[in-house]
């Protein structure tokens, strides 16, 4: 599947993640990821949101994350809402 327009999930609060997702026709999965716990958590963010991202069946996606802190679970469901948003 591919995303046919930009879309976002989530906020800048406390304990969540705000994603943008962007079309992009080929050249696979580019995530830009910031977050405030970077050093500690950034690998298994960046784990969580691919995994979802396989798990949608997505193959080329430009997205952009910004975390402040949420829990797998959250990242997940703002992954999930922004891609069937762009779709």
């Amino acid at each position: 599947m591919n995303i046919k327009t930009a879309a976002k999930a989530g906020t800048m609060e406390s304990n969540d993640i705000y994603i943008m997702v962007q079309p992009k026709d080929d050249g696979g999965i580019i995530i830009d990821l910031e977050s405030i716990v970077m050093d500690q958590f950034g690998k298994q963010i960046r784990q969580v949101i691919e995994q979802t991202l396989m798990e949608l069946e997505i193959k080329n996606i430009h997205m952009i994350a910004k975390d402040r802190g949420a829990l797998d679970y959250t990242i997940k469901a703002r992954v999930e809402t922004a891609v069937k948003r762009g779709m």
